[in-house]
Formats: structure tokens, sequence, C-alpha cells
């Protein structure tokens, strides 16, 4: 019976509109789902990707010493052929870390904060981001006059980017 009702579906004009409309119905949910592969492409992974990784004798020369430094440590190495450095500096850690995200951006490097804190005299900030290849993580903090920041720079972005925080 289910075979006579398909026949009589094909054998007929309207039944080929019904079969090619169901095709399309289906085809067009398939399009327009909201499911992804879960790889996303943007446009600074795709430039870090194809430039030539960078000397690692060369990442101190990437980051620039924040306005108003009263102490640097480093730069020491660190795994994946990255440096470290930190910078105690005088100053409002909001401003500070502001003021540095300008001058790294000054450098050339594309930034992605990934958060930001501020308040009762206190706060900080985390930036990410790449300069050609190479891959900082720029992390700093403080309260009142005084924020404290750990600096990573990579040749290109490792694959765990850990900057741990130095020696305050």
């Amino acid at each position: 019976m289910q075979e006579d009702y398909f026949d009589d579906l094909t054998d007929t004009r309207g039944g080929y509109a019904v079969m090619i409309l169901a095709a399309a119905i289906g085809l067009m949910g398939t399009a327009c789902s909201g499911s992804d592969s879960g790889t996303k492409t943007t446009t600074a992974s795709s430039s870090a990707a194809a430039a030539s990784p960078v000397d690692s004798a060369t990442l101190p020369t990437l980051v620039p010493t924040p306005a108003g430094t009263q102490t640097t440590k480093g730069p020491d190495s660190i795994a994946d052929n990255g440096v470290h450095l930190h910078f105690q500096v005088t100053g409002a850690p909001t401003d500070v870390m502001s003021a540095y995200k300008a001058a790294l951006e000054g450098k050339g490097w594309a930034l992605t904060t990934v958060v930001t804190s501020g308040g009762g005299g206190g706060g900080g900030a985390t930036y990410t981001g790449t300069n050609g290849a190479a891959y900082g993580v720029f992390d700093g903090g403080g309260y009142q006059d005084k924020t404290y920041m750990d600096v990573c720079a990579w040749p290109v972005k490792p694959a765990n980017p850990d900057c741990r925080r130095g020696d305050r």
C-alpha cells in the first residue's frame, strides 16, 4: 500500500513538485542550521599562521617598557623558546594598563582584551596578541600607585601559553 502511494506521487506532476519541495526544505534546513564544525578562522590567526616564526632573541625588542617603570626583571627564558619580563610600574593600574595597551599597538601588536577590572583604587587587565607570528600574553594589576606586570612572548603561539607571574 505504501508503494502505491509513492508510485502515485511520482506518476503526477504534483508528486514531483512535492518531492522537489521536500528536498529543497531539507537542504535549506542543513545550510541554515546553527551548528558548525567547531573551527573558527579569524583574519589575525590566518596572518599569524602564514608569518615566519620570530627569532626568540628578538622577542624582547617587540615588548615595550611601560612608562613609569621602577623595576625590570628579565628577560628570562621560558618554555617553547619564549621570554618572560616582569615590570613594577608607578601609576594607577587601570591607567598603566591602558597606556601599555596603546604602546603595544604602537609596536605592531594586534591585541585581544581578555579581562579588565578596576575600582576602589585597584585594577588591571590581561591582553593577548600577535605581532607577525609572535604571540604574547600581557598581564598586569595592582593597587593605588603600584602596578605589577608580567609579559611573555613566544616566536609562535605555543600549545599552552602559560605566562606565570614573576617575583614581586
